[in-house]
């Protein structure tokens, strides 16, 4: 029997390699016939008239480029498409030849939005891509490529707005604990191509969008600040926010300009009439591959969830009492009053929580129904929210991964018969683009025996978790075996996790 970390590496692996750029992107476009060419996207037409040109932004976007032009072959006129700072060195270093350009391309790439934030590069992408939407005609046919990290690639604020204020406002929005749906709430209603403004600019050509999406519920108007989608947002959703996190009084001047000089009419949904917007890729696809591998391991596998978000630490807990119930479970001791008791932390913190599309009492009796002898996965996706307090280097994957494993130190440090004692557990939590935080590692696993034996190599992992330095850890930690390492994956849909359990 493979040890548990192995199998949840595995399943990790799995989950990224489904929605990777060009299988993703061949399952679903193909173009048909040769006098009049149709571009079809999982069976919807579209007539190639004149001429096709492409453009996209995101940190996926460099492989589904290279894709898309395979496909579209001579038809393709041009395409401009900005991607993070250095990722065709690093596809290149990482031997990904897939995943970028032939030599003589049509598509010029730009690359910008160091450390996923933007930059004077990233501005100067905006404004070739808005160029080349403003040029357009009805008999064009623009094909708009979006991924996670497209927000950062894409700035072009209303001017009087410096890009330098728009992300000095961002980063303070993000310090105060801003959920990702509310900055790029704020980021949207400060921008000309967010929000719509690509498409109203590519306007009145045909518009085909094809979206990876890396937000929890894939809304389309929110994955890279929805460009091509009419915003559902008004000026007053922004400063609701803005007065949220206490920040009306320190606004820069040319914010307050914006903000204040009425809105024009608010977008009409009409105004994108000719856009089609679609999904090719998210987490969900990528658990339902993960789950289909668990299962032919041998797992009664179980997805909890593809919207997990919320504070680290209510989800860490989460976990911790999720852990727990399935190790009563096996332990045969699920139904009694310590068994009650778990459930009942568990539904109150889902309550706390509040996972969007999470039935939790269907998933604990779903739990209830499993027999003691199989091993056990459970798996879920989405992204959580760290408030930091230290200034310690980690990233949220490698964060809740200990918080999970000094839960479960705790827990068995109580529970005088613990039945965690008698389960191999191993938790794992990855960011799908192989990238957790400013560091290394897209994430880490964990087993209950973690903590105790960094102790007794020296490391206290409450003190690393104060620091938020979950990475400093890791690293340390059995040289860094715990951590997930994946370097770029060129795809990106969240996180992901995976709890395995078995008997011992």
């Amino acid at each position: 029997s493979m040890p548990l970390c192995e199998n949840a590496l595995f399943l990790f692996r799995s989950a990224v390699g489904t929605v990777r750029p060009a299988p993703m992107l061949k399952r679903a476009v193909k173009l048909q016939g040769d006098g009049c060419p149709q571009l079809m996207v999982k069976g919807r037409a579209f007539p190639v008239k004149k001429d096709l040109y492409l453009v996209g932004f995101g940190k996926a976007v460099l492989g589904m480029a290279a894709a898309a032009e395979e496909i579209l072959g001579d038809h393709l006129v041009r395409g401009i498409i900005t991607v993070p700072l250095g990722i065709q060195e690093s596809l290149q270093r990482a031997g990904m030849q897939e995943m970028l350009l032939k030599p003589h391309s049509r598509i010029q790439v730009i690359e910008g939005a160091k450390n996923n934030l933007p930059d004077p590069e990233a501005l100067r992408g905006a404004g070739a891509i808005r160029e080349l939407a403003e040029g357009l005609t009805a008999d064009d046919l623009l094909l708009v490529l979006i991924s996670g990290g497209g927000s950062a690639l894409l700035p072009a604020p209303i001017p009087p707005i410096l890009l330098e204020e728009k992300e000095k406002l961002t980063k303070m929005l993000a310090s105060r604990g801003a959920a990702i749906q509310e900055l790029n709430t704020v980021r949207k209603t400060l921008s000309l191509l967010k929000g719509g403004g690509l498409a109203r600019l590519a306007y009145p050509a045909q518009v085909v969008s094809l979206i990876l999406s890396d937000v929890i519920g894939d809304p389309v108007d929110i994955i890279a600040s929805g460009p091509t989608v009419a915003s559902s947002h008004s000026i007053q959703d922004c400063l609701q926010i803005l007065a949220k996190y206490n920040l009306l009084h320190s606004l820069p001047k040319s914010v307050e300009t914006v903000l204040s000089s009425s809105p024009t009419k608010p977008t009409a949904p009409e105004d994108c009439s000719h856009v089609c917007n679609i999904i090719i890729g998210s987490n969900t696809l990528a658990l339902d591959e993960a789950k289909r591998q668990a299962e032919g391991l041998g797992y009664t596998t179980l997805i909890l969830s593809a919207a997990v978000c919320g504070d680290i630490g209510r989800v860490a807990a989460l976990y911790c009492q999720l852990i727990q119930l399935l190790c009563l479970g096996f332990a045969g001791l699920g139904e009694g009053s310590l068994g009650n008791e778990v459930r009942g932390n568990l539904l109150q913190l889902a309550a706390e929580l509040d996972i969007p599309g999470l039935n939790l009492a269907e998933f604990l009796q779903a739990l209830r129904g499993l027999g003691p002898k199989k091993p056990v996965c459970i798996l879920a996706g989405g992204e959580t929210t760290v408030q930091l307090q230290g200034t310690g280097k980690g990233g949220r994957n490698q964060e809740l991964t200990l918080r999970v494993g000094l839960g479960l130190h705790r827990a068995r440090g109580t529970e005088a018969s613990s039945p965690l004692g008698r389960c191999e557990v191993v938790f794992l939590s990855g960011g799908t683009d192989g990238q957790d935080g400013p560091t290394g590692a897209a994430g880490a696993f964990c087993s209950l025996e973690l903590v105790d034996e960094a102790l007794r190599e020296g490391l206290d992992a409450e003190a690393f978790l104060s620091n938020n330095d979950s990475y400093t850890f890791f690293s340390r930690f059995q040289h860094g075996r715990h951590l997930l390492v994946t370097g770029l994956t060129g795809t990106n849909v969240m996180d992901i996790q995976a709890v395995l359990i078995r008997a011992t």
